[in-house]
């Protein structure tokens, strides 16, 4: 079965289950580094389903406005240059997401350095945001998600909502081997972004919490496994 086929059959289980009222969607909000991204993919594989991931939306409209030559920073030009085109993530069960610009698969070109370079330009734009939120709600179908709002502002009704937190001197810690700066630089980055999403990452009244930083991998996947099958 190739792609577009997959496409097709997932779609008819989803719509199938959405008219048995079956439909599952577990979210897990955080802080950068609190584990939330690893836990996620590894709870979606033991769920069997898929796992999608938000930021790939981010880097379509990045890679979309490029394109077309408009200005990442003026968010009207980004606005209306969405509006004009047909952008679909597809999120199947043992697969890398998909993002479908008007109908054509385009996830091969969503990590170049010039959407590296652009995407937080293009992400910070509150229009964008608007639109990404309205991108994720027309996914049909279980999933796992992660972010920092899904549960408390994009997936609201989620059957399952966790989120995932530690300190930010442990947070740097786990990221530290990845960036060419000290602990305190990255702790104060940390803090930084911390403060700035502070809105978002409000967690939904009824997410269970997880705090992180004495826990594994393994045992933040199953705290969250086994809450959902439970």
């Amino acid at each position: 079965m190739n792609f577009m086929d997959a496409i097709g059959e997932v779609r008819r289980v989803d719509r199938d289950e959405d008219k048995r009222g079956s439909r599952l969607i577990v979210t897990l909000d955080g802080p950068a580094a609190s584990g939330k991204s690893s836990a996620a993919r590894r709870v979606a594989e033991m769920l069997d389903v898929p796992f999608v991931s938000s930021g790939l939306l981010y880097r379509a409209a990045t890679h979309l406005v490029l394109e077309h030559g408009v200005d990442p920073a003026d968010e009207a030009a980004v606005l209306a240059s969405l509006d004009r085109h047909d952008v679909e993530l597809v999120a199947l069960r043992g697969m890398p997401d998909r993002i479908l610009l008007d109908g054509q698969d385009i996830s091969a070109q969503l990590h170049t350095t010039s959407v590296d370079a652009n995407v937080s330009a293009v992400a910070q734009h509150p229009g964008v945001r608007a639109w990404v939120n309205a991108r994720l709600r027309e996914i049909r179908g279980p999933f796992v998600i992660e972010g920092r709002d899904m549960g408390s502002a994009v997936f609201p009704n989620a059957a399952h909502k966790f989120y995932l937190s530690a300190p930010a001197e442990v947070r740097a810690a786990r990221r530290v081997s990845e960036r060419d700066m000290s602990l305190q630089e990255v702790t104060a980055a940390l803090k930084l972004r911390d403060a700035r999403d502070a809105k978002q990452l409000a967690p939904a009244p009824d997410a269970v919490h997880i705090e992180t930083q004495d826990l594994t991998l393994e045992d933040v996947v199953a705290a969250v496994v086994n809450r959902v099958r439970a």
